[in-house]
């Protein structure tokens, strides 16, 4: 059977659809499974256990220049790359008009369905384009937890009961970044000498009113340095890069981390003992990785799409408004099982 998964974007939307995809592996002995997606996060697809193709988009982009000449070559490519397949069910876990235009041109075998959402469930976006195009609508349940979303459309899709058990199937690779090691002047340093187990702070996010007090990250990095721990710092913007070297200026043990692709970013993030971070779509991928991960939030959302309850020892959400105090994030870090050392 050959299934074809539209998940165009946003990045912490695309890393909740994992978990379909591997029901759908268990479900479905030898399926093929490819998946439609935004360029920006082809490499993270691609690190997803069953995925067979990604078949990479730029409608963000495309969109914003319509009729330009490269728009228009680009369009044609990717049509081709689309359509290069007959697919037995092309499942729309987006619920937009751009992905279910990418469901509509995508080719069906002769008994094919293109299966969409029919319904907005809370929190969440939907336009009634992805259910005109489909030949199968489901309608969820309108309180669910963004992974459940989609586990739920695709087991209904294709009649298989989701297991209890979850996983994501998100695979690091050897892109990680090495940690430099600084040296003082005098100062020889010894090789044998064991690096201190990391924790990467995540503190951007595409939304402003989701962010956490500059006081506050300090704070919470100087306690993990006297904890023993090298705090990391990630970025995706010259905004954010300014903000983690704010941070550092402030701690003993920090390590500001380079500008990285996707791809390189998760895998030095697995790489490390645990993640703090705001909701967004990095924290989201620490989920993804099984990390000890403490996610904050200034909204009573983590219900949607914070870390599921299945994993509640190594993995939780802390809410307050307007936003939570260090000592709460602290001790719902120090609540999580043993971090494990870095690999």
């Amino acid at each position: 059977m050959k299934v074809l998964i539209v998940k165009l974007s946003s990045l912490g939307d695309v890393v909740h659809a994992m978990p379909a995809v591997q029901d759908l592996r268990r479900a479905l002995a030898g399926v093929q499974i490819d998946w439609v997606v935004e360029r920006a996060f082809a490499p993270l697809v691609a690190r997803c256990e069953g995925v067979r193709k990604v078949i990479a988009c730029d409608l963000r982009r495309w969109r914003k220049q319509p009729f330009s000449r490269q728009t228009r070559q680009e369009w044609r490519a990717f049509k081709g790359d689309l359509q290069g397949e007959t697919y037995d069910a092309v499942i729309d876990l987006q619920g937009l008009t751009k992905s279910a235009l990418v469901s509509w041109l995508a080719r069906t075998t002769p008994r094919g369905r293109r299966i969409s959402l029919a319904n907005q469930t809370d929190g969440s976006s939907f336009e009634a384009p992805a259910r005109w195009v489909a030949d199968v609508a489901i309608e969820l349940a309108p309180h669910v937890h963004a992974v459940q979303r989609s586990r739920i459309l695709c087991a209904a899709a294709l009649k298989y009961e989701a297991p209890e058990a979850m996983r994501f199937g998100l695979l690091p690779g050897a892109l990680a970044a090495v940690q430099p090691m600084v040296v003082k002047p005098g100062f020889t340093p010894n090789p044998f000498v064991p690096r201190k187990p990391v924790v990467a702070l995540v503190h951007g996010t595409s939304r402003a009113d989701k962010q956490w007090p500059l006081a506050s990250w300090v704070a919470l990095g100087q306690q993990l340095n006297h904890s023993g721990f090298t705090v990391a710092l990630a970025h995706g913007s010259a905004a954010e890069k300014a903000t983690s070297e704010a941070i550092a200026k402030q701690l003993n043990d920090a390590w500001v981390w380079p500008a990285m692709g996707l791809d390189a970013l998760t895998d030095t993030m697995a790489r490390c003992a645990g993640v703090i971070g705001v909701d967004s779509g990095l924290s989201h991928i620490a989920v993804a990785l099984g990390l000890p991960h403490v996610q904050i939030y200034n909204f009573d959302t983590a219900w949607r799409t914070g870390p599921p309850s299945t994993n509640a020892a190594r993995q939780v959400s802390v809410y307050a408004a307007p936003w939570p105090e260090v000592d709460a994030v602290w001790q719902a870090w120090e609540g999580l099982d043993t971090p494990v050392l870095c690999r």
